[in-house]
């Protein structure tokens, strides 16, 4: 007997930036673990991200003052993803 669940909101985007969902029952097929390992990747790169962030703001030039807000901002919609399909997963089990 099959259950069913809200689909899962992947941590990359699809065509024109759209959200990707994963639609099954499986929560340790392939995709499930890739989805996994790619959430797990990019949270750790957003820690690291902002530990480099901390040490180089006091005296960081412009230029890279301008690469850093894109790279944190783009950590930042990684890791609100992340949390965002997490939460909706979290929902689900109640």
């Amino acid at each position: 007997m099959t259950t069913s669940r809200e689909p899962r909101l992947l941590p990359w985007s699809g065509a024109e930036g759209k959200p990707c969902y994963l639609v099954t029952d499986d929560d340790g097929g392939p995709v499930s673990r890739l989805a996994d390992t790619t959430e797990a990747t990019q949270l750790g790169m957003g820690a690291e991200l902002l530990a480099h962030a901390h040490d180089l703001l006091p005296r960081a030039p412009h230029g890279e003052l301008r690469y850093l807000a894109e790279c944190l901002t783009q950590a930042l919609a990684d890791a609100l993803r992340v949390a965002e399909s997490r939460g909706r997963r979290l929902r689900g089990l109640n």
